[in-house]
């Protein structure tokens, strides 16, 4: 039987440049970048000139890229380059703002006799770091440890004495300290009118305690970290790629970041040569546990601009809380006496939801309570502050408000708008898609003020309210600051607005309004979400993938939960939708996953706006078919800026919401586990200043070689069998190996493993495997006795494990992803054998480059010393010479040959494989039975759906 051969050389270079194989990784952490500091054509207000995105297709169907006749390989280009600001280059300084040669080493900080200090040595330190950080041991835990210690060494004794010994040792660290503070919003701030009696609402008596830290302290720490040496950029650039367009990325590549520095520039030409510093804050309210009462906190984050998208999605200290706001409860001094107990605590907080005056108070308080938090920034952005930076050196440092990250309801609260409006633009509640919006900033907002009140209306505040969506009664908390615009500041929010909300809230709640509205009844309409919901459960396993046992039916959604259903949802529902739904579900993810990409050029940018319209196009269908009377949605509507927001900001994942979402858990939700419950914030707070000195003095002792890198590598996977993916931090090379752990009880011999694992061949095919090894023949030909015999011992494995890199996915600091493919005849009692994408033409785009074959077996041998890793595999064949239209993923199907329809099987090296595939079944008009297992798809489907959707690094490498 004629086996296909692979078209790579025998080092089998990836055609991939995102997986980091033989080609140029065209990431933006590994271009090569110019220094030129050539000056950029500007537009009128200082932005570097707009790009020109290409025509879009006249028919929504063009969108979908073909490739009926495919191009040649592109030719050598030359490297990308970085173009800086002209006038705020970031040039290094002394301690006393001297500007010096960039060359000259920076100065050294104090050098301590004892580098540990307030450690004794380095025992200390790292058990300190162990206990508290990492483990997180309880007080009387610590105690029994160190008795036992002390018991132990006698001599020497243990570490340290208790408990408190440990904690005054790491509140003693001066590395890292921000000390929290507290101010008090007294009664008297918002007039009671000098009315005291039981009809004065409660909350208009209580005392508002704000805890907060100074933010240039948490600056400071943030910019004198040696751990961001690598991951800062101290000057606006622009980024030209290789095709000679333009690319963004990191804040500091946006045009925002280049239009301020400009701007502070022509204020003040002598801030020349100072470093831009744009703040970033992030709010969200978060509840640590539902059933213990009053138990939610309202954290404001802080990050700065500098800092690249990765290092602050890696959640390294990057984003530091500074802030806990006080939340206004509108508890009657008096419950009613016909209420239950136990319902007291519930009125409380409804009494006055409806109240206006009471809105108006919390609104403003929590405004006020931003602007004071922020004062002690005002002067250092005027006049430059000198600051030590990561590479060690001091800079001129001019801060700048420069973005805000918040979900909907909290940019409803930030903007002073009215909720339903567009935060960003005048569009109307009644038409947010309208072409007729201009864009909202502090000077229209200003000038639509001063023209009311010229014309001396009575209904002033309701002009306002109605015609414009402003409600007047606020002062933003930007107001004072110089060159902070709140609706400029706003970015876009990846989690709630697409992935939570136009996704979960949205289209599929539609889908099943939709199959009410159609089918004959409402029994009908059942059966058919049952079997959606028994599609979606029958997905075949994927490293990391969520399952669902019951389909898309739970109470309680998260963003992961969202984000998993989008990864399998769209195959579960093709053929019950008309045509029309399924385009439009496959525009929106195509959108989704292209701006959750980490970098952006101008083409990249026509390709959202060209799903973007797609969309538009097909959701008409749910207009039609009676399921939505109109699309004037805030959250869907957010989809319109997005390509505005990428040039503003760069990308959206560098400033989203999942960011402080995930900061709720190590900055909240674990501090208030381990308090004792009494009076939780002090003990919260008192917790957070204490990792944040052990994180600082680490990242310090790492500087100075005392410790090894934070980030290393742990062996891959061993250790725990059960975890299939993860990140990676360190410079991993990208490449495919077969796990380190030989599985026992197979035969080595290679004729006697053949019978055992149930294919006979495999000797034969192993054999011509090695032919083409040595030879680098074809070996189809070849007579069986004039092939290598392999007389060493065979060792079975039941994973590889795929390093790659995966930038636009949860990945280390270096972009870098890996994960487990499995091929193992017992997985939770069920055999489990992946799918994998292998390299077949470096020369072809996409998909046409790629081919997906299910594992079988891996195993490895030695020939003349030389070990090869293996894998026996079934083929799958490209159905087709394009996507399918609806979906537009590739369908593939299983490749059998012959009158008995055997499986095509051969064996690959390894270097062949690129990474896991996940194909979903393509269901068909048939049910799925109510007892199918998940783990049987693979087998029972002859049809399967490559699912570019899995995660980023698929969907970028399987178009």
């Amino acid at each position: 039987m004629p086996r296909r051969r692979l078209q790579v050389n025998q080092a089998y270079p990836c055609p991939f440049p995102r997986c980091g194989r033989s080609f140029a990784d065209t990431s933006a952490r590994n271009r090569h970048v110019s220094t030129g500091h050539r000056q950029m054509p500007t537009s009128g207000d200082g932005t570097p000139a707009p790009v020109n995105p290409e025509e879009t297709a006249e028919s929504p169907d063009d969108f979908l890229t073909h490739h009926d006749d495919v191009s040649p390989p592109p030719q050598p280009s030359p490297p990308t380059s970085k173009n800086y600001h002209p006038y705020l280059t970031g040039i290094p300084c002394d301690k006393d703002g001297n500007n010096i040669d960039p060359n000259t080493p920076p100065t050294p900080a104090t050098a301590s006799e004892n580098p540990w200090e307030p450690f004794e040595d380095e025992v200390q330190f790292r058990l300190a770091d162990f206990l508290f950080q990492k483990v997180e041991m309880s007080q009387g835990d610590i105690d029994y440890l160190m008795e036992l210690w002390a018991m132990s060494m006698a001599e020497r004794g243990a570490p340290f004495v208790n408990h408190q010994d440990m904690y005054r040792a790491i509140d003693n660290i001066q590395l890292g300290s921000a000390p929290w503070r507290c101010f008090k919003v007294p009664p008297s701030w918002y007039s009671t009118n000098g009315v005291d009696d039981s009809t004065v609402p409660e909350w208009k008596k209580q005392e508002y305690q704000v805890w907060y830290r100074d933010p240039e302290v948490v600056i400071a720490h943030i910019l004198s970290n040696p751990d961001y040496k690598n991951d800062f950029n101290t000057t606006p650039y622009v980024e030209i790629g290789r095709d000679g367009k333009r690319r963004w990325s990191d804040f500091m590549s946006a045009n925002m970041a280049w239009r301020h520095a400009t701007q502070i520039y022509q204020d003040d030409p002598d801030t020349y040569g100072s470093m831009l510093l744009p703040i970033i804050l992030g709010s969200d309210k978060t509840t640590v546990s539902v059933a213990t009462g009053n138990v939610e906190y309202h954290p404001v984050y802080l990050s700065i601009g500098n800092l690249t998208n990765q290092a602050r999605r890696a959640h390294r200290n990057g984003v530091v809380p500074i802030a806990f706001l006080a939340i206004p409860h509108g508890m009657p001094s008096i419950p009613p006496p016909d209420l239950p107990v136990f319902l007291t605590d519930i009125s409380a907080d409804r009494q006055y939801d409806n109240d206006a005056e009471f809105r108006n108070f919390k609104r403003q308080l929590y405004h006020s309570s931003l602007n004071s938090i922020l004062r002690p920034l005002k002067q250092g952005m005027a006049k430059p502050v000198i600051r030590r930076c990561p590479d060690g050196h001091f800079r001129r440092v001019i801060y700048d408000l420069a973005s805000y990250i918040a979900d909907y309801p909290e940019q409803v609260l930030l903007s002073g708008i009215v909720s339903g409006w567009c935060a960003k633009c005048t569009a109307l509640s009644s038409n947010l898609d309208g072409s007729n919006a201009s864009r909202r900033c502090r000077q229209h907002t200003a000038a639509i003020f001063q023209e009311l009140k010229d014309l001396n209306l009575n209904d002033f505040n309701s002009l306002l309210w109605d015609n414009w969506g402003i409600d007047a009664s606020l002062i933003p908390f930007t107001q004072g600051f110089p060159r902070a615009d709140i609706h400029e500041m706003i970015t876009s929010d990846l989690l709630h607005q697409v992935i939570k909300g136009s996704f979960k809230d949205h289209l599929v709640e539609w889908v099943q309004e939709y199959l009410n509205a159609t089918c004959h009844s409402a029994a009908e309409a059942r059966q058919i979400m049952d079997d959606i919901d028994r599609r979606i459960a029958a997905v075949p396993p994927f490293p990391g993938l969520r399952r669902f046992p019951q389909g898309r039916r739970f109470k309680q959604w998260t963003g992961d939960d969202s984000k998993a259903l989008m990864k399998v949802y769209l195959a579960a529902i093709a053929e019950y939708l008309p045509d029309e739904m399924v385009k439009c579900f496959a525009a929106f993810l195509d959108f989704c996953y292209l701006v959750r990409r980490v970098d952006f050029s101008e083409t990249t940018l026509a390709e959202v706006q060209e799903t973007l319209n797609r969309f538009h196009h097909y959701r008409v269908v749910f207009l039609q078919t009676g399921v939505r009377d109109d699309f004037n949605l805030p959250r869907q509507h957010a989809m319109m800026h997005y390509v505005q927001h990428i040039m503003e900001f760069g990308a959206p994942n560098g400033l989203c919401t999942s960011i402080t979402e995930s900061r709720h858990i190590t900055a909240v939700k674990k501090p208030w586990r381990r308090s004792n419950r009494y009076n939780a914030l002090s003990q919260m707070l008192l917790t957070i200043q204490q990792l944040d000195k052990l994180c600082a003095l680490r990242s310090d002792l790492v500087a100075k070689h005392l410790l090894p890198l934070i980030h290393t590598t742990p062996e891959p996977f061993d250790q725990d069998d059960d975890e299939d993916e993860g990140a990676v931090d360190d410079k991993a090379t990208a490449h495919v190996f077969l796990a380190s752990t030989r599985e026992r009880k197979y035969p080595r011999d290679i004729d006697a493993l053949s019978h055992q694992v149930g294919h006979p061949g495999l000797a034969e095919l192993t054999r011509r495997f090695l032919h083409e090894q040595l030879s680098a023949c074809p070996a189809d030909d070849v007579d069986v006795d004039d092939l290598p015999l392999i007389s060493s011992k065979v060792y079975i494995h039941h994973s590889a494990i795929a390093y790659f890199s995966a930038p636009s996915d949860v990945s280390g600091i270096r972009g870098m992803r890996r994960e487990r493919i499995r091929c193992t005849p017992s997985w939770y009692g069920y055999p489990r054998r992946d799918c994998a994408f292998v390299a077949q033409d470096q020369t072809l785009p996409g998909f046409y480059g790629l081919a997906v074959v299910r594992c079988l077996l891996f195993f490895s041998f030695t020939y003349e010393d030389v070990e090869y890793p293996c894998a026996l595999v079934h083929w799958f064949n490209r159905h087709g010479s394009r996507p399918d239209p609806n979906t537009g993923m590739w369908v593939v199907k299983p490749d059998n040959r012959g009158r008995l329809e055997e499986p095509f099987i051969s064996v690959l090296h390894i270097d062949t494989f690129v990474r896991c595939c996940h194909l979903l079944p393509k269901y068909g008009d048939n049910p799925v039975p109510d007892t199918f297992h998940f783990s049987y798809s693979l087998d029972a489907f002859t049809a399967f759906y490559v699912n570019k959707y899995i995660d980023h690094h698929a969907n970028e490498i399987a178009f």
